[in-house]
């Protein structure tokens, strides 16, 4: 008989209502995309340009006031800027395409991507059970894709199978930045992550801008109609860019991308009561495939992500990560079989 103290310990409940924090965070954004697609507003860099802001600003004056060095060098956050960036352009602009619905569906490609990543870069070793479950997700993305072609209802948007697409792209993208995030978090301060982050992200959309939404940002009208929604998505944004990495070092990418796919599930309730839409038959086969996939994908290990161990000559503490692979970097690095 299963001991529920044991199983629900602090750690446990801490990880449980952080990831459903950031599933509900990852919802307000999809939710304020998809009202701006609605008004006619196309200019998804500038949406994630003020969550780049707000972290440069923040958290370069927390890491200003520290006043240390750079722990890794600074065009590894150049790249990872430029991938999250471009990922978020990419799934903004998806909105106006397909529905809410299948954008937050097809964001679950993020999690084959991010098995593929650290297998070939952290050199992550996976049993068979993880590729059934990854197998099953991907069976769910397909379905999802099915639907957007059968559905006769075409509210959700004008062209489906582009916006399908361009969410399978961006969350390719998610996987790189997701991955890579992960690693420096756990091995590099998560101040300096986030500064370096929103400082070069800043920039990057800020060229891009120039470059692409000059247009669209002069012809849109600032009412209360537009301000809203996307002051809205950037305070969700914020808020979602800081809490990922505290759940990152809690519980690692299982426990976040077990709890993001609750976010399909608060975007179907958005789509019915607050659109009044229905919803393909479809979804809910896919959304199942998608669930039944995560918890075989995340199930059966029966180890903390965390270990300590204690070497046979003296008192060393290793912290290992089980999914990631990565252990303390004042220890080395080993890889672990999960």
């Amino acid at each position: 008989m299963v001991d529920v103290k044991k199983f629900l310990t602090k750690k446990t409940l801490i990880s449980l209502a952080l990831g459903q924090f950031v599933s509900l965070l990852i919802t307000s954004t999809g939710f304020s995309s998809s009202e701006l697609a609605r008004k006619g507003i196309n200019a998804p860099t500038s949406q994630s340009f003020a969550n780049y802001v707000l972290l440069a600003i923040v958290y370069g004056s927390i890491r200003i006031y520290q006043k240390k060095k750079l722990q890794t060098r600074w065009y590894y956050y150049l790249l990872l800027a430029l991938f999250d960036v471009e990922g978020n352009f990419l799934v903004v602009k998806a909105y106006q395409y397909t529905s809410l619905t299948s954008v937050m569906l097809l964001d679950c490609w993020t999690i084959p991507c991010v098995i593929l990543f650290t297998w070939l870069f952290l050199k992550t070793k996976y049993r068979v059970r993880k590729f059934v479950g990854v197998a099953f997700c991907v069976a769910g993305l397909v379905l999802v894709v099915f639907s957007d072609v059968h559905a006769s209802d075409r509210a959700g948007g004008s062209h489906p199978i582009k916006g399908d697409l361009l969410v399978i792209a961006g969350a390719t993208l998610y996987g790189v930045t997701n991955t890579s995030e992960e690693f420096l978090v756990k091995n590099v301060d998560r101040v300096e992550v986030m500064a370096m982050l929103g400082l070069f992200g800043a920039i990057i959309s800020a060229i891009q801008i120039a470059i692409l939404e000059r247009k669209e940002l002069k012809a849109i009208h600032w009412s209360a109609g537009a301000l809203l929604p996307y002051s809205g998505f950037a305070a969700a944004m914020f808020l979602f860019y800081s809490t990922v990495p505290v759940l990152l070092q809690i519980s690692g990418s299982t426990m976040l991308n077990l709890s993001l796919l609750t976010s399909d599930m608060w975007a179907v309730l958005i789509r019915i009561f607050a659109y009044h839409e229905k919803v393909d038959w479809m979804y809910f086969i896919a959304f199942a495939g998608v669930v039944v996939g995560l918890i075989i994908y995340s199930g059966g290990s029966k180890k903390e992500e965390n270990n300590t161990q204690v070497a046979a000559g003296g008192e060393s503490t290793v912290m290992i990560d089980e999914e990631a692979g990565i252990t303390d970097p004042h220890h080395g690095s080993s890889t672990v079989k999960v």
